[in-house]
């Protein structure tokens, strides 16, 4: 799978363009019978988008998603600072 994000703006709030990638890429990989689906940290390279503020988009769009046949959903980050923001906003499954 394959989605581009949004660039980030600090005078227009793009949130939900952003969530919407991970929406649509969750059901695009369910469509295809995919158990597995990595994602990047998604527009926090070239578009600018603030890791702490990705990662909250991604996390909570993530967990809120219906998962149809999707298994496993793993966050693929490049570098600590990444990672830090990530786990700072993630909380396990019950």
């Amino acid at each position: 799978m394959h989605t581009v994000g949004p660039v980030w703006s600090s005078t227009e709030d793009r949130s939900e363009l952003l969530a919407d990638c991970h929406r649509n890429a969750l059901k695009a990989a369910n469509d295809l019978g995919a158990k597995t689906v990595a994602f990047p940290a998604i527009s926090t390279g070239i578009y600018r988008w603030p890791l702490e503020s990705a990662a909250e988009i991604a996390l909570t769009t993530v967990r809120a998603a219906d998962p149809g046949g999707i298994q496993e959903v793993v966050f693929a980050l490049r570098g600590e600072q990444a990672l830090r923001a990530f786990e700072a906003r993630h909380t396990p499954l019950a």
